[in-house]
Formats: C-alpha cells, sequence, structure tokens
C-alpha cells in the first residue's frame, strides 16, 4: 500500500524506528476524499504554470537496494530551487516512472508536493498507453496534490486521430495538464490539428515539443503554448520561436545556466553548453544523466535496469565537460570518472 511504501522509505532515511513504524501501520486509518478543485483554483495553476520558463525533468536517485533515496532527492529540489527553477515533472522519462510501482510513483508526487509544493509547481506523469490506467494516476496523483499533469499518447500500442482526441479529452477533464510529444519514444507523432482541438480545453496547458523549433513557432504562433523538450534547442525555441520555456534534462546538472538561458538571449552561454548538452544525450536518456549525477557525487552509483552507466571511454570525456561547469553544478564537491565496480545495478527492488 502507499502507506507501507511511505513508512519503508522513512525507516530507509533512518527517520522511524520499526517499532514506530509498526505502531504507525496499526494506529492509521485512511480517510481519502477526493474533493474537486474549484474552477477559480483550476484556472489560477493553469495561468501560473504556463508562465513557466524553467520545469525540471528531475533525476530520481536511489539508495543501495534500489529504493528511493529521499534525502538526496530532496537535496536535488532544494539546488533546483536555489537556482531558479520554478516546477519539475516528477517520475517523468528522466525520473525512471517508467521504473516505478504506481504505489512508488503516487508516493513521490505526494512527497514532492507536502515538501515543496509551495515552491515548485509540482507537475506528476502520470500518462500512460492505457486510458484507464493514466486516468486511475491522474486522479491519484491530484488527490495527493500535484498541481498538474504530464500526459503522453498511447505508445506501442498506436491508435488513430479520433482515439488519441478521445485519450487526451478524457484525461485532461480531470486537471491542468501538459501534453507531451515525443515520437523518438513514442512512436507516433501527435497531429497538428489533434493539437489544435485539444488545445480549446481548459485544462490544457501547452505542448511539450520535441520535434523541433519550426514546428513551435507554428504553435505560438497560433497562442498555442509551448515548452521545448530538446535541450540543445530550447535558447533559440524561447527567444525566436516563442516557446515559454524548456522542460529540461541539463537542469539536473547545471540549473543555473539554464534558467539564464530561458531568461535572456545569451548566445555565447547557449554555444558553451552545447559540447555537455550533447554528452547528456549521447546515449538514451537518462543513462548519462544518471551517469553525471553519479560522477557529480550528487546520487549514489545504483541504476535500475536496463539502464547501465556510460563506459569509462564516455565518463572520461564527461568528467573532462562537467569539470569545466563545476562551480556551476550546486553540490558538486568532486567529479570523478569513477571505475566500473562502483556502480551497483539492480533488476529486483
Amino acid at each position: 500500500s502507499l502507506l507501507q511504501i511511505a513508512m519503508q522509505c522513512l525507516q530507509q532515511q533512518g527517520q522511524l524506528t520499526r517499532a514506530q513504524a509498526l505502531r504507525s501501520r496499526r494506529a492509521a486509518r485512511i480517510n481519502a476524499v477526493l474533493s474537486p478543485i474549484s474552477a477559480k483554483e483550476t484556472a489560477s495553476q493553469v495561468d501560473r504554470i504556463k508562465k513557466m520558463r524553467l520545469i525540471t525533468a528531475v533525476k530520481t536517485p536511489y539508495l543501495a537496494n534500489g529504493k528511493f533515496d529521499l534525502k538526496a532527492y530532496d537535496a536535488i529540489l532544494e539546488n533546483q530551487i536555489k537556482n531558479g527553477v520554478e516546477g519539475v515533472i516528477v517520475g517523468g522519462t528522466t525520473g525512471e516512472g517508467q521504473l516505478m510501482s504506481w504505489d512508488e510513483h503516487i508516493m513521490l508526487i505526494a512527497h514532492t508536493v507536502n515538501i515543496y509544493g509551495d515552491k515548485l509547481a509540482v507537475i506528476g506523469n502520470t500518462g500512460s498507453n492505457s486510458t484507464g490506467e493514466a486516468l486511475h494516476a491522474t486522479e491519484q496523483g491530484f488527490a495527493v496534490g500535484m498541481h498538474a499533469a504530464l500526459q503522453i499518447n498511447p505508445y506501442y500500442g498506436k491508435t488513430s486521430k479520433a482515439g488519441l482526441l478521445t485519450h487526451f479529452n478524457a484525461v485532461l477533464n480531470e486537471g491542468p495538464a501538459i501534453i507531451y510529444n515525443v515520437p523518438g519514444r513514442t512512436g507516433q507523432d501527435i497531429p497538428d490539428e489533434v493539437v489544435h482541438e485539444i488545445s480549446q480545453h481548459s485544462n490544457f496547458l501547452g505542448m511539450k515539443e520535441c520535434t523541433g523549433n519550426k514546428r513551435i513557432a507554428t504553435y505560438t504562433g497560433r497562442g498555442i503554448t509551448c515548452w521545448s523538450g530538446n535541450d540543445d534547442e530550447a535558447h533559440d525555441a524561447r527567444h525566436t520561436a516563442g516557446a515559454v520555456g524548456v522542460i529540461s534534462v541539463t537542469s539536473n546538472i547545471v540549473p543555473g545556466l539554464m534558467h539564464k538561458l530561458m531568461t535572456s538571449p545569451d548566445p555565447a552561454l547557449n554555444a558553451s553548453v552545447k559540447e555537455l548538452m550533447g554528452w547528456l544525450f549521447c546515449e538514451p536518456n537518462p543513462i548519462p544523466l544518471n551517469t553525471a549525477m553519479s560522477m557529480c557525487g550528487l546520487a549514489r552509483p545504483v541504476f535500475r535496469l536496463p539502464y547501465v552507466p556510460l563506459d569509462h571511454a564516455r565518463r572520461e570525456q564527461g568528467a573532462a565537460l562537467l569539470k569545466a561547469v563545476q562551480q556551476h553544478v550546486p553540490g558538486c564537491k568532486e567529479v570523478r570518472v569513477m571505475e566500473d565496480h562502483e556502480f551497483t545495478l539492480i533488476g529486483r527492488y
């Protein structure tokens, strides 16, 4: 249950003794009531999130046993807040929501809201290729307080245009949502006509668009809010194509620099971080990011399979790039290449 997972995480962090946990389980009486958010509150959330320049697709760090390392997670979020990040995607691809049970996923959303919900917009990745599963997860996410959802088009088992419209309208009826278009992962592009139709929904926040700035410019020219989903294109998306900002992977490492890139045009700074951005995507995300966070001492070198660290040669390349920006990596005291034996790979957790 969610309660058991929460207790386990507290025990792992040393915040709860076994006896206290047992007493809490016996004594707890949970009365879950789904209270609908008022139209006024929903409109306020929509307006606030639509103006956010920098949203981080935040990494989920792990303990040696593969469970969530909430202490490290909180440290990451605190550094994000201090460096200008306005919102986070919890349990996205970068945060490895695809490797979580839904109980874990909703617990992490709840934890993020309870600790940082007054400082960050908490956007839960509650999308799925099953409409029923997406509806259930999104309902749970809003029940624990998330401010918005990230919704994906059905992947692998693809559907028709009519199916896409029906799916998106169903999940948008649950509450405010950003729609994520990333054909490289889903195997299906969301057609323009579908985007235009769902953009009329009152809970539609905008698109996280990964197909390029030309398309972003087309959407923003028609009044559709967009965030770039490509870090290497985000500066120009923001200052040339009309994007409101970026949903970023790189900001896990250098949030302050990404904040600067989204605040005002800075072609020189943008050029200086392009090689680092390229390295962070030299293998499928989140493999390079997980490796970088370990090398910078920001997360334990623990990987949930099927992800494995970059090889030694790639780590040497990354170490040079990370050392060049180390002063902008909050919490990083040292950059290490690390040896293969230092990484832990976990298939069951």
